[in-house]
C-alpha cells in the first residue's frame, strides 16, 4: 500500500503544480491515503513520501554528517559512504531498482539535467553544491549507479589540515611560503586525495588584497578571501547548444584583472591558455591536475596539451616558463590524506621534469636548495627541522618569513607591467 500511495501523491504535486515542502506532502498523503488510515500511519507515509520527493530521499542523512565526502549507490541494497576513513557499508535500503532511478532522475533535474534512457548518463551539480553523477541500466549491468561527492560548507585552515595530519609543520611552513612568494604551483594526486581541500586552503593565504579569480566546471573551491570572483563552465543544453568550456572562461578571465588566476581543476585544452596567461604576468596562479605521482606532471600536461593542439616541444617551454612548484598529494589505505612531496619543476634542454625537494618521509631532497633560492629571492625564508633550524612553524608563530619591502616592490613592478600591457589594447 505505501508504494501505492507514494505514487498517487507523487502524481498529484505533479499535476496540481503543489509544493513539495513537508505541509504539501502531508496534505497530498491525507487525500490519498483516505480516511481509513489512523494519525500514526499517516505519520509514517509522510515520512516515506517526503523521502522520496525532498532533498536526496533516503540518502539525506548520509549527507547531512560533516564527516560525509562520498555517498555511493550501486543497487538498492549495496550502499556505501566515505566519512574519511575509505569506503564502508551504510545502513540505507531502497524499496527496489525503480526508487534508485526515481532518485537519480529527481537529482538530476534539480541540476538542471536530462536523465534517460536516450540521455543515460548525468554529470552535474547540485543547487547545495554537491557534486552528482548518475548512470542507468543497461549501461551500468546491475541497476542505476549513483554517486554523489559532497564538499565541505567552508575552508579548512593551516593549522586544521595539520591537525588532521594532511600536513607536518614543516610541509605547512614550506606552502604557505610557496603561496607568499607568488609561486605558480599546480595540486596533483589521485581521485580523493584532498587536492581541492588544500587548493582552497591555500588560496585563504593570499593577501586580502588580490583579486581571485576562480575557474571551475562545478563550484567547489571554497577559499576563505574577501575578494572571489567565479566563473563556471555550463554544459550544452538538450539542443546540443549554449555550451562554455573552461578554456572560454580561461580566456574571458584574462580581461578582468585577476590578481591570481586559479582554474580548478586542469583536465584539457584549457591548459594552453592557462599557461600561455602565467607566462604573460599572471604569476602566482593555481590549480589541479589527477596525476598518480609529481614526476608524470608534464606527461600528463603533455596529454592534454595535445587535446589543445600544442605540441611538446612548445608545451615543455610553456611549462618551464609558468610553473614553479608541484604538490603532490597521496591518499593512504586508511583514508588518511596527506602531502607526501614538494616537487620544483626543472629544465633540462628542452624537457621539463619535476625534481623533488620535499618529502614527507624524508624531509629536504634534491632541489631543496634551489627551492630555497627560489624563496629567498622574493624574500622569504623556510628552515625545517631536518635542516638543523627550527622554523617559525616549530615555534608556534607565523609560518613564513621575509621581507616586506621585497615583497612589496615585487608586487607595485607586477603592478606596473600591468598597467603598460593594458594601455596596449589588450
Amino acid at each position: 500500500m505505501t508504494i501505492d500511495v507514494v505514487d498517487r501523491v507523487r502524481r498529484r504535486i505533479v499535476e496540481s503544480g503543489g509544493s513539495a515542502s513537508r505541509i504539501g506532502v502531508a496534505a497530498a498523503v491525507r487525500t490519498e491515503a483516505g480516511s481509513i488510515v489512523g494519525p500514526n500511519e499517516v505519520l509514517d507515509l509522510v515520512r516515506v513520501t517526503e523521502s522520496e520527493l525532498v532533498g536526496a530521499g533516503p540518502l539525506e542523512p548520509l549527507l547531512r554528517d560533516p564527516r560525509t565526502t562520498d555517498v555511493l549507490v550501486n543497487g538498492p541494497a549495496d550502499v556505501w559512504i566515505d566519512r574519511g576513513a575509505g569506503l564502508e557499508p551504510a545502513p540505507v535500503r531502497f524499496p527496489g531498482e525503480e526508487a534508485v532511478r526515481r532518485l537519480a532522475q529527481r537529482l538530476a533535474a534539480a541540476a538542471g539535467r536530462r536523465l534517460d534512457d536516450a540521455r543515460p548518463w548525468v554529470d552535474g551539480t547540485l543547487p547545495d553544491g554537491t557534486r552528482l553523477h548518475a548512470i542507468l541500466p543497461p549501461l551500468a549491468l546491475h541497476g542505476t549507479c549513483l554517486s554523489l561527492r559532497s564538499f565541505r560548507p567552508r575552508a579548512f585552515s593551516v593549522a586544521d589540515l595539520v591537525a588532521a595530519g594532511t600536513l607536518t609543520a614543516e610541509a605547512a611552513q614550506l606552502v604557505e611560503a610557496v603561496v607568499r612568494a607568488r609561486l605558480a604551483f599546480l595540486v596533483t594526486g589521485g581521485t580523493g586525495s584532498g587536492k581541492t581541500t588544500l587548493l582552497s586552503t591555500l588560496l585563504g593565504l593570499i593577501e586580502p588584497t588580490e583579486r581571485l579569480l576562480l575557474i571551475e566546471d562545478a563550484p567547489e573551491l571554497r577559499p576563505e578571501h574577501h575578494h572571489v570572483v567565479r566563473l563556471t563552465a555550463r554544459a550544452p543544453n538538450v539542443e546540443g547548444a549554449g555550451e562554455v568550456t573552461l578554456r572560454d572562461l580561461v580566456r574571458q578571465s584574462l580581461r578582468m584583472r585577476p590578481d591570481r588566476l586559479v582554474v580548478g581543476e586542469v583536465r584539457g585544452p584549457e591548459v594552453v591558455e592557462l599557461l600561455t596567461a602565467f607566462n604573460t604576468g599572471h604569476e602566482g596562479g593555481a590549480g589541479t591536475v589527477h596525476a598518480n605521482c609529481a614526476v608524470e606532471l608534464p606527461a600528463r600536461l603533455e596529454a592534454l596539451g595535445a587535446l589543445g593542439g600544442l605540441e611538446r616541444t612548445a608545451l615543455h617551454s610553456l611549462l618551464a616558463a609558468s610553473i614553479q612548484v608541484a604538490l603532490h598529494l597521496r591518499r593512504s589505505a586508511d583514508g588518511l590524506r596527506a602531502l607526501a612531496e614538494v616537487g620544483l619543476l626543472r629544465r633540462s634542454d628542452t624537457v621539463v621534469s619535476v625534481v623533488p625537494a620535499w618529502r614527507a618521509d624524508g624531509g629536504p631532497a634534491a632541489a631543496w636548495g634551489e627551492l630555497r633560492a627560489l624563496l629567498a629571492a622574493r624574500g622569504l625564508r623556510v628552515c625545517t627541522s631536518a635542516a638543523g633550524e627550527r622554523g617559525p612553524a616549530a615555534r608556534g608563530g607565523r609560518v613564513w618569513t621575509g621581507d616586506q619591502r621585497v615583497r612589496q616592490q615585487h608586487m607595485t613592478e607586477r603592478a606596473a607591467g600591468d598597467h603598460v600591457a593594458g594601455s596596449g589594447g589588450r
